[in-house]
């Protein structure tokens, strides 16, 4: 009996130091997507402190309306991707009213209400407050969307359920805009409701409407920014993606109207969900979202080639995201493959929700100190450049690679993630010229030092909140500034190891690769 529980130790042991040799093929020549130059995004929220899910509040007051501007550790996380792009918008958007001009007389804060979208009434904005976000923004050079209320001036339908009739009152957005442009705030793009699309959320508009009032929107933008090079951009629908809705949207409005096609994604499910951990370590389970990925591409191309596919929100799990799960290392293994995922299919933005407020925030709702999230942001902000390339192995489904062109230097930069609990993959990386099936090589490096970034949680916990970088903890300086992001210089010649539940980052400075020439 002994010596079968020995044995069974033993095999326990063996099995946690599996080593798999794999070859990651990347073909350098051409480019297979590109994305913007600042494809991350995140989003700020207008949910208010009462904003529950699942017997708890998690949003505290990081909504746009409460949360603390100053706050110097929210200032710097910002100012470290310099740029990030921030979208403001949410569920609560076509409900926020404008205190500036004549089209709103009264304005109150978000209170409780039954019979009000999502469960609050009506919100305001007030101009003071607004003339402080855009300090923020202006002090850390934000790139900046911002989300309208498409509800303005419509009414509820009295024979279809959540259906919204009328045209888009356009009158009070005039006002802000004018403002904003008055006192020189910089916007660079316009987004025209929230989750309206299809069969809608809370509430919803029909496609040929919706056409109809962006064109309206696009032609506002064009009125109060007359200088073609600094007019923003007009961004829609801000949604879940519906091929037929989407598709008719797009013949309706017409050409240069739609610069980007916004769609949300919530593919994890519920934030109660008792198996959210799960399907994050699963990939199988993370792959059935390509098709939504590969048809939204597939909708630009067919009806908006002069747009770019968007995610303009996505938080993983929906109602506010998974408590002790969204903020936890382990969450990067889904958010670090969206990146990915979505690159390939050549979206050019991809919004997070949210920077602050919730679960799923890159930053602690309560200490504003940075979630293992915000540092895989802002290390694929700043090692992956907008040319993506092809790359492929045929080891583990649980090892997921993404290559790209790297960022402002020479070379490629791979992202390679790990959701195997027991293996370790030793990866090689081969140079595909993609011109004859025989012209494959190992690549190494031309002899410069590889550059790696290994990501791993602090005590091999997937749900610490603490992230360790190549071994030591990302922790903010006594200053509360960002800490330095350096890597590890590696021989060229060795193998990247990636172990067992880690992410890494590796740059490859002499990889030959013309795409990124």
């Amino acid at each position: 009996m002994r010596t079968k529980v020995l044995f069974f130790i033993i095999l326990s042991l063996f099995s946690q130091c599996i080593a798999e040799e794999v070859t990651v093929s990347v073909k350098g020549v051409t480019s297979i997507a590109t994305t913007d130059d600042n494809f991350v995004c995140a989003t700020l929220d207008w949910w208010p402190h009462n904003k529950c899910d699942y017997n708890q509040c998690p949003w505290g007051n990081a909504g746009i309306l409460n949360l603390d501007l100053k706050n110097k550790i929210l200032s710097n996380a910002i100012k470290a991707f310099n740029p990030l792009r921030i979208r403001i918008g949410g569920s609560l958007q076509d409900q926020v009213l404008y205190k500036v001009g004549n089209a709103v007389k009264t304005c109150h804060h978000f209170i409780r209400r039954k019979t009000g979208l999502f469960g609050f009434s009506k919100g305001c904005l007030h101009m003071d407050r607004w003339d402080k976000i855009n300090g923020l923004f202006k002090e850390t050079g934000a790139v900046v969307t911002f989300g309208l209320n498409a509800l303005f001036g419509r009414t509820k339908s009295t024979t279809e359920d959540n259906l919204w009739v009328g045209d888009w009152d356009i009158r009070n957005a005039r006002d802000l805009m004018n403002y904003t442009v008055s006192k020189g705030y910089k916007i660079e793009s316009y987004e025209l409701g929230n989750e309206l699309c299809a069969s809608g959320v809370s509430a919803k508009v029909t496609a040929e409407q919706y056409a109809k009032d962006i064109v309206a929107l696009k032609n506002l933008v064009k009125e109060l920014y007359p200088d073609s090079s600094n007019q923003p951009k007009v961004l829609g629908p801000a949604g879940f993606f519906d091929k037929k809705w989407f598709s008719t949207f797009l013949e309706k409005s017409g050409p240069d109207v739609v610069d980007g096609l916004t769609h949300h994604i919530y593919n994890l499910g519920p934030g109660n969900d008792p198996g959210l951990i799960d399907k994050i370590q699963d990939p199988f389970f993370l792959s059935e979202i390509v098709q939504t990925f590969k048809d939204i591409s597939e909708t630009v191309k067919t009806f908006g080639p002069w747009s770019g596919a968007w995610v303009g929100e996505s938080g993983g799990a929906y109602n506010s995201g998974g408590k002790d799960v969204s903020r936890t290392f382990v969450n990067g293994f889904w958010y670090l493959d969206q990146l990915g995922m979505t690159s390939t299919f050549n979206h050019k933005v991809y919004c997070r929700q949210a920077l602050i407020g919730g679960n799923y925030a890159l930053l602690n709702t309560t200490t504003f100190v940075p979630n293992p999230d915000y540092y895989g942001a802002l290390l694929w902000h700043r090692l992956m450049g907008k040319n993506v390339l092809s790359a492929t192995h045929n080891g583990s489904p649980y090892l997921r690679v993404y290559s790209h062109c790297s960022r402002h230097k020479p070379g490629i930069t791979l992202l390679l993630i790990n959701m195997s609990n027991s293996t370790t993959f030793d990866v090689s990386v081969a140079n595909d010229a993609n011109l004859y099936p025989d012209n494959i090589k190992v690549d190494c490096n031309g002899g410069a030092q590889r550059e790696e970034y290994h990501l791993t949680p602090e005590c091999g916990n997937i749900q610490s909140d603490v992230l360790l970088l190549n071994g030591t903890p990302l922790k903010l300086t006594e200053s509360l500034d960002i800490p330095s992001i350096n890597p590890e210089l590696v021989d060229p010649y060795s193998p990247i190891k990636v172990s067992p539940d880690s992410i890494v980052f590796a740059t490859l400075r002499g990889f030959h690769a013309p795409a990124c020439a």
